[in-house]
């Protein structure tokens, strides 16, 4: 139990650490990283400057469901998913595309 204690705990050190550098400057607006370290949720929000010139968007967001990190959103030219395996040598078998459909393994639910 404890092996697997410690591999969430380090997916969602790998997710948290991943998704907050999505945060990035542009001069319409702001980016924001968010986290809910309780329910190991992590996102990147963009907020324009300008209310209405565009609609706040989610740019990044991502989760540890079981053993594995649920990709939720990706909105960026450089995709999560590609940053979790290179930068953090995760498996590709352990990332999640939700937002391609791929669904979640019943077990992990």
């Amino acid at each position: 139990m404890a092996g697997i204690i410690q591999e969430q705990l380090s997916l969602a050190e790998i997710s948290h650490r991943e998704v907050e550098r999505y945060v990035g400057y542009s001069d319409q607006s702001t980016m924001y990283f968010l986290s809910d370290d309780d329910h190991q949720v992590y996102t990147v929000i963009d907020i324009p400057h300008i209310p209405r010139s565009y609609s706040t968007e989610i740019v990044v967001m991502a989760r540890v469901v079981g053993d594995y990190i649920v990709i939720d959103e990706d909105t960026t030219d450089k995709l999560l998913v590609e940053a979790l395996i290179i930068n953090a040598g995760l498996p590709r078998e352990k990332i999640i595309l939700a937002y391609q459909g791929e669904l979640i393994p019943t077990s992990a639910s």
